[in-house]
């Protein structure tokens, strides 16, 4: 692959993603509506979670949880990882029949775990050729077992109440042009002390934060085919350009071309 190359093949699993790529370029803090679990192929890199700073390096595991707050910066030039990208739905479905209570969530942001890693991308490789469900079903449930815990708090229910408000108003109506008075007026508070306050308790800034959620927003609509212009608008943004530019600093990837590989 060619450098800062992101390929999607079809997946033959019906709410899962394939990505493999490759880059040298750092990623700004952003967020997925999904669970994202992987491993890095070549080189290594450094990034913020929502679960700490942490480290991965060749053959090492790594996860996100939908929603949270991560970055990633290459360690010494570029570094390769293939990517599976699970819709909420199949998680829980999956978690079902798992011994856990309360949801699920991926424990470790970073895992060195090399007969799991071994059947995340076997289950890759069989998600991407096609094979039967009732195969790749098995391996993905056998992963989520070793991988997964029992949902904690959300880091926006641990926050308190007032900024719920805020990310609760942010989260009903991304595409809604809101002020930080609006803001203070939901949370109760003097627009200082939600931008202080709404900070710490999402790591985001309200403005950024909402742009994390009208990307989510776009990305939904155009794994639902929707054109991009029209996929712009209804997120909120400014016009195409604007969805593009935002959109490929957070995903590495413009999306029309994630619209391509998505229509296969």
């Amino acid at each position: 692959m060619a450098l800062a190359q992101f390929v999607m093949p079809r997946s033959a699993l019906a709410g899962v993603h394939a990505v493999a790529a490759r880059s040298g370029r750092a990623f700004a803090r952003h967020t997925h509506d999904q669970f994202g679990i992987g491993v890095m192929r070549q080189g290594a890199q450094v990034s913020h979670s929502g679960r700490g700073q942490v480290q991965a390096g060749p053959g090492q595991i790594i996860t996100v949880n939908p929603g949270e707050i991560h970055d990633g910066a290459p360690i010494g030039g570029e570094r390769a990882w293939q990517m599976l990208y699970l819709d909420p739905a199949v998680v829980a479905d999956a978690a079902d029949s798992l011994p856990l209570h309360g949801g699920f969530e991926f424990e470790h942001p970073v895992m060195d775990a090399p007969a799991l890693a071994a059947d995340v991308l076997a289950l890759y490789a069989l998600a991407t050729s096609q094979a039967a469900p009732l195969a790749c079903d098995a391996l993905l449930l056998g992963i989520l077992a070793r991988a997964g815990v029992a949902a904690a708090l959300a880091p926006e229910a641990g926050a308190p109440a007032a900024i719920r408000s805020a990310v609760e108003l942010i989260d009903d109506a991304p595409a809604a042009p809101l002020s930080l008075a609006d803001l203070a007026r939901a949370c109760g508070l003097s627009r200082f002390q939600v931008l202080r306050a709404f900070s710490r308790a999402t790591g985001m800034t309200p403005h950024a934060y909402q742009l994390q959620r009208r990307l989510l927003l776009a990305r939904g609509l155009l794994r639902q085919g929707t054109a991009l212009a029209d996929a712009a608008a209804a997120a909120g943004f400014a016009d195409q350009s604007h969805m593009t530019r935002l959109f490929s600093r957070a995903y590495g990837i413009s999306p029309g071309r994630y619209a391509q590989a998505l229509a296969g």
